[in-house]
């Protein structure tokens, strides 16, 4: 599978879950959730589509195991600082592992995908590695 079909999936799950969980909160006219509702948002649905997008336009990087890692990483990060911001605010302080161990792997995940896009950048577009595409 490449990096951003994976990417732009768990985008879409993530804005799926987003926006039935702000329905949910209008319903119940509690909206006490919203941090949590907001990073799920902006760390699921944004940046996978955002990253979807960088590895779709670059298709020797959309194929490296780094790239697909990188993807899954995030999304796995990104449900593990939802999940605590959620127990934070719902009075839960068990939520503070959940919080900061997602925070800090979202952050070195960054740090990996700006090391692949200026790696990437710094070699011309990874002009060594092979892409197979369709025949005409």
């Amino acid at each position: 599978m490449k990096a951003s079909s994976l990417s732009f999936f768990a985008a879409v799950i993530a804005v799926l879950v987003g926006m039935s969980w702000g329905i949910v909160m209008a319903i119940s006219q509690d909206h006490s959730a919203m941090p949590a509702h907001a990073h799920l948002n902006l760390l699921g649905w944004v940046s996978l589509f955002l990253f979807g997008i960088f590895y779709r336009l670059h298709p020797a990087l959309d194929v490296t195991r780094t790239a697909l890692m990188q993807v899954c990483v995030w999304a796995i990060g990104t449900v593990s600082l939802t999940v605590g911001v959620a127990m934070l605010h719902a009075g839960n302080k068990g939520g503070e592992p959940f919080a900061g161990i997602g925070s800090f792997v979202l952050l070195a995940d960054m740090l990996l995908f700006g090391w692949l896009v200026v790696r990437y950048e710094l070699r011309g577009g990874l002009r060594g590695v092979a892409i197979m595409t369709p025949a005409e």
